[in-house]
């Protein structure tokens, strides 16, 4: 304890770990993803394309899967399974965020080749859900 009765931040107490926060759990998870689909033959384009601006969207992971599509990769993770897991976080504006960081990303290539919109799952494990989702 210091002089005012409290307790240093973790940080400074000797031996004390630090605590993963949020973010260092998301890329963690991201990590995973990217070495799960690059194990499957699909090459990063991309890591946490975003859009300029407020109210854009961010895509985690830009790949090249082996036919030449382009593939928008939202990764999704969580601690436990409730309130449906992982999988239910993607919501349909959640969606249309990616969506339009998609189009953005796209206007900037001459030509756009083939898309789709997969999500990994880690929970347990890693789950790779291809095309699911379309762009409205």
């Amino acid at each position: 304890m210091n002089f005012l009765g409290k307790r240093p931040p973790a940080a400074a107490t000797p031996g004390a770990a630090k605590k993963a926060t949020t973010r260092d759990r998301g890329n963690a998870a991201e990590d995973q993803a990217l070495a799960h689909l690059q194990a499957a033959g699909l090459q990063l384009a991309v890591r946490n394309y975003r859009t300029p601006g407020r109210g854009g969207g961010e895509i985690d992971l830009v790949m090249r899967d082996r036919d030449g599509t382009l593939v928008f990769v939202e990764v999704r993770s969580r601690t436990h399974g409730g309130f449906g897991g992982a999988g239910a976080s993607i919501s349909a504006t959640k969606q249309q965020r990616i969506i339009f960081a998609a189009r953005h990303y796209l206007m900037r290539l001459p030509s756009p080749p083939p898309c789709r919109f997969d999500v990994v799952l880690v929970e347990e494990g890693v789950q790779w859900i291809k095309a699911a989702f379309d762009a409205h």
